[in-house]
């Protein structure tokens, strides 16, 4: 009497992972990242935050990079050029397997100069400070991801650029 119990079980648990193998794919993944930018004179150090997310969207796998910034000091309001140049690139990503290297698929650079350099600090999730690649067809047996970069020149510091890798999204699979 006491195997079929345990067989019942066996069978419960076997059900249970083959539904977990064969559930749907992640609807969407993102990870963010901050970096801080510091000026050489009088202007105030901005903090920038990116979220780089990754989702499935009609059966095609589409990313996407979000940048905001503020001020550190709040108290402090800055219309100065602060920029020359600031951009950021999102990379759709994909890999054969989960340990391979990636391949990048699609990148779309956006310029946001104008609108860090007319606006001290940016909260809101509009088109102007979203970048996104183009879209491809999702291929569950392929392992995708966002990533990106921003590349930015300081005004007036003769420094030239500076690059900030970004941390990407977590895998999307299945």
């Amino acid at each position: 009497m006491t195997r079929k119990p345990l067989a019942v079980l066996g069978l419960a648990a076997s059900a249970l992972a083959v539904g977990i193998l064969t559930a749907s794919p992640a609807a969407a993944a993102a990870a963010t990242s901050d970096f801080d930018v510091i000026f050489p004179d009088q202007r105030p150090q901005t903090w920038f935050h990116v979220e780089n997310a990754a989702s499935v969207v009609g059966g095609n796998i589409t990313v996407n990079s979000k940048i905001w910034w503020q001020i550190v000091d709040d108290q402090v309001v800055d219309n100065s050029t602060r920029f020359n140049s600031l951009k950021i690139t999102n990379r759709l990503e994909s890999r054969p397997g989960k340990d391979s290297a990636d391949v990048i698929e699609a990148t779309r650079t956006c310029d946001v100069t104008k609108l860090a350099n007319d606006n001290y600090t940016w909260f809101l999730d509009e088109p102007v400070n979203n970048c996104a690649a183009p879209s491809t067809v999702y291929d569950g047996e392929v392992w995708w991801s966002s990533d990106s970069t921003v590349v930015y020149d300081i005004a007036g510091d003769g420094k030239g650029s500076f690059t900030v890798e970004l941390l990407g999204s977590p895998l999307v699979h299945g």
